[in-house]
């Protein structure tokens, strides 16, 4: 062997007993990197239960008292009430089964049963969903759009219904609308997942199609189905506080930061813009519809600039996590004026009696702002759905994709038809177990006497 063939091996030699050496990171390094993660998984988890504080405050107080303030003195209570045990009923639902039936692997309409009693759901990150916070985390923010959800409903048949009625309603619907079309949104292999293995790419950032199409139509069908108010329309029946309103829906403003800026499940660039694209949707949601009035009847109401707020904050959901700022004012715009011609002069046209505009704002506000996602839906703010080379997939029609529209068009029809056939069903099943409306004395005396046994307003002599 010739001296140069033994240096040769000694050298390949000494190397591969340096490999290990070599391969092996400095301690240090690592244990830099597992702080690094942990650390991000705290920073996500912490604004994770924050959004999720801010969505209950959503139902109450916001719901509680941006309704509770639009009906009548008599039935301040009641109405509040309507929201408050959706908090309380809602949420044991949730743990039991219906968390599992939303987010479990089932179908392409319906989850199974895996996660039933929370099991399997602690600490450890749901990789599927959202990797860097517990999933006990994500469970718990996943509750609380599950709680406001039915909470909507009530208001389109506020002052009329039975209170275990509604909540015996509120119930079956959570199963028959919500779960099947979050699941088929939200859930891993939904029809309607574009993220997920889903049939139909349908992008609902916040729940647009999730909560206020389905809400908001089936609002219409309980409206239609139950009935008008007694003397409605002939007697004037007026917010009896719009102080409470006001507030209510200032609550709902802030709270609405944690329904489409925490549904970035992390604390990141992508919350940023859907913390700001909705905080533009809901001031141009506010002026648009001020301007209505004011064209219309030559005066801005503070009712009005509640509303229109409103109305851009839900038409903005659907597409919070994926259109720019510009792009959000320009929904809200939108929403502002559509959702004032709906409540001002549709419903009058049509005589149903949706108490509280559920359908007005919700229903079409949820309608408009699926289209509209469609429309300006970019990869330039949400680059997660990826082509088969890697890239970021165009999402909109601004980015090239106008198929996009018709996408998001059959997706807000499914979630109608759930919303419609669920709601009369619902209804239905409800009246043969026990009376859905107050009697006309009831009403007459109001839900807080007549169902409560007490008064939101005790004034002394």
């Amino acid at each position: 062997m010739s001296p140069t063939t033994r240096a040769y091996l000694r050298v390949c030699s000494l190397f591969l007993f340096a490999l290990p050496i070599l391969a092996a990171e400095d301690p240090e390094i690592t244990a830099l990197k597992v702080a690094v993660k942990a650390a991000q998984s705290a920073g996500d988890n912490a604004w994770m239960l924050v959004s999720s504080a801010f969505v209950l405050m959503m139902t109450g107080p916001g719901l509680a008292l941006f309704y509770s303030g639009l009906v009548r003195r008599k039935n301040v209570l009641g109405t509040m009430m309507q929201s408050f045990v959706m908090m309380a009923v809602i949420t044991l639902l949730w743990g039991i089964c219906g968390y599992s039936l939303v987010f479990g692997e089932g179908n392409p309409f319906i989850g199974d049963f895996r996660y039933a009693f929370l099991q399997g759901v602690g600490a450890a990150p749901n990789a599927d969903y959202a990797p860097t916070i517990p999933h006990l985390t994500f469970m718990v923010y996943q509750m609380m759009f599950a709680i406001i959800t039915p909470a909507l409903i009530a208001g389109a048949f506020a002052e009329r219904v039975r209170f275990h009625a509604m909540v015996l309603f509120s119930v079956l619907w959570l199963f028959l609308v919500y779960v099947p079309v979050a699941h088929m949104v939200w859930g891993k292999g939904g029809y309607l997942n574009p993220f997920l293995g889903g049939t139909i790419p349908v992008f609902d950032f916040a729940g647009g199609t999730v909560v206020h199409i389905t809400s908001g139509f089936s609002a219409l069908v309980t409206a239609i189905m139950i009935g008008k108010r007694v003397g409605y329309p002939h007697e004037r029946m007026v917010p009896h506080s719009l102080v409470l309103s006001f507030i209510g829906a200032c609550m709902l403003w802030v709270g609405w930061f944690g329904f489409n800026a925490g549904s970035a499940l992390a604390a990141s660039a992508l919350a940023s813009s859907a913390f700001v694209a909705t905080h533009f949707a809901a001031a141009a949601g506010a002026v648009s519809w001020m301007v209505a009035e004011r064209i219309r009847n030559g005066k801005a109401s503070a009712l009005g600039a509640i509303s229109g707020a409103v109305a851009g904050l839900a038409t903005v959901t659907q597409g919070a996590g994926f259109v720019t700022p510009v792009s959000g004012a320009i929904i809200g715009f939108i929403a502002g004026f559509v959702c004032f011609y709906m409540v001002v002069i549709v419903k009058n046209k049509l005589g149903y009696d949706d108490s509280l505009d559920a359908f007005g704002v919700h229903g079409v506000g949820g309608f408009i702002g699926c289209l509209l996602t469609g429309v300006f839906a970019t990869r330039a703010v949400n680059d997660a759905l990826k082509l088969a080379n890697g890239q970021a997939a165009p999402l909109g029609l601004v980015d090239g994709n106008p198929g996009q529209v018709l996408n998001q068009f059959i997706g807000a029809l499914i979630g109608i038809a759930f919303g419609v056939v669920g709601t009369w069903l619902a209804l239905k099943v409800t009246g043969l177990i026990t009376p859905v409306r107050m009697d006309k004395q009831q009403e007459a005396e109001g839900m807080d006497v007549a169902l409560h046994g007490e008064e939101g307003y005790a004034f002394e002599d």
